[in-house]
């Protein structure tokens, strides 16, 4: 007799979607929303899970045909990117990250693709997940390529009807780390907002280079201020509240590399948000990936026997280790010492040609 077992990942899937219904069935009603008609409410969310199922997004099209207010938010109109079956089916989420996973994929406003290909690099995006905002990180107009986040829309317009659209994405905005407790499981984009009516801190590059200086990161500061100089990258750096700086003490190709090539290797070593040693510990055991500031090149943390103590694990960086922790932890900005420079092997000339252009 034929295995019918192709699709056994589908199972986990339909009890967290259960567990979320029975949470979603005793969530109070907010006044303040203005559904559409059930019918035509009902003729939308069928349509729409009918767009994504066609298009591959089994999860997110059974989510929306059995509890669409997840996913169609209830203000006037919205966009919302839906995450392959892939990746999400990978992510064990409790039911109450999940909801707001989804809430973070979701804009309060409509916006068609050629809606975003119209807006600037390094826009800050509001999403319904409450202080979580998201950046645009990448626009090609003649390509039609968009990313956010360093995320690439790979399926733009699923859905259109109304007011409400549906884009599919690769992967989350966001790399998961549920160790980070709830409020933190999701780092939010480093783009400018107004908080609370005040304006959120920038990094203070001039401060990182002096400070990179006088700890012995010399070859590295020459470096950054490569970076710092150019017109196009220092729009995005001075975009960020917060970097976490992976520094060798030596970067011996300084002198000698072309200037896109090393502002792209200096740029590895830049994650946006500030991550702590202990919370790399948590993002190690998680298999947690952090986006650089390189476009499709990420770093994976990962524990490894220390070189230079017997029986001692510490933490690597793409298989580079961290020698000093925390050398610097501020408000806006943590480094951590490595051994040498992060590995280049991904570096295409496709990447240098990027960052030139």
């Amino acid at each position: 007799m034929a295995c019918s077992c192709s699709h056994w990942w589908h199972a986990p899937i339909y009890m967290t979607i259960t567990v979320i219904l029975a949470i979603v069935a005793v969530s109070p009603p907010n006044p303040k929303t203005h559904n559409p008609p059930p019918s035509i409410q009902h003729e939308i969310s069928s349509n729409a899970s009918l767009a994504l199922r066609n298009s591959g997004f089994h999860f997110m099209a059974t989510l929306l045909q059995i509890s669409p207010e997840l996913i169609l938010s209830s203000s006037s109109s919205s966009t919302f990117f839906a995450i392959r079956d892939e990746t999400i089916s990978n992510l064990s989420l409790p039911p109450r990250l999940l909801k707001d996973l989804l809430k973070f994929h979701t804009f309060p406003s409509k916006f068609t693709i050629q809606d975003l290909l119209n807006k600037p690099e390094n826009t800050c995006l509001q999403t319904l997940l409450q202080g979580k905002n998201l950046t645009v990180t990448k626009i090609d107009r003649k390509q039609s390529i968009f990313e956010i986040n360093g995320v690439l829309i790979s399926d733009p317009g699923i859905f259109n009807q109304g007011p409400y659209i549906i884009h599919g994405v690769l992967k989350p905005f966001s790399p998961i780390n549920l160790h980070l407790g709830f409020d933190h499981f999701i780092q939010s984009s480093n783009c400018g907002s107004i908080s609370n009516g005040k304006s959120r801190t920038r990094v203070s590059w001039n401060g990182i280079l002096r400070t990179l200086s006088s700890n012995g990161f010399v070859s590295f500061a020459i470096g950054l201020n490569s970076v710092l100089n150019d017109e196009v990258h220092i729009k995005k750096l001075n975009m960020m509240n917060s970097v976490t700086i992976f520094a060798p003490a030596e970067l011996s190709y300084v002198a000698s590399s072309p200037s896109p090539l090393l502002e792209k290797i200096v740029m590895i070593h830049l994650v946006p948000g500030r991550w702590s040693y202990k919370q790399l510990l948590a993002a190690s055991s998680a298999a947690t990936t952090l986006t650089t500031l390189v476009p499709d090149i990420d770093l994976q943390i990962t524990k490894v026997n220390s070189s230079t103590a017997e029986n001692e694990e510490i933490l690597s960086v793409n298989g580079v280790e961290i020698t000093a922790p925390d050398v610097l932890h501020s408000n806006g900005c943590i480094i951590h010492q490595i051994s040498r420079p992060i590995g280049m092997a991904k570096l295409s000339p496709l990447h240098v040609r990027s960052i030139s252009g």
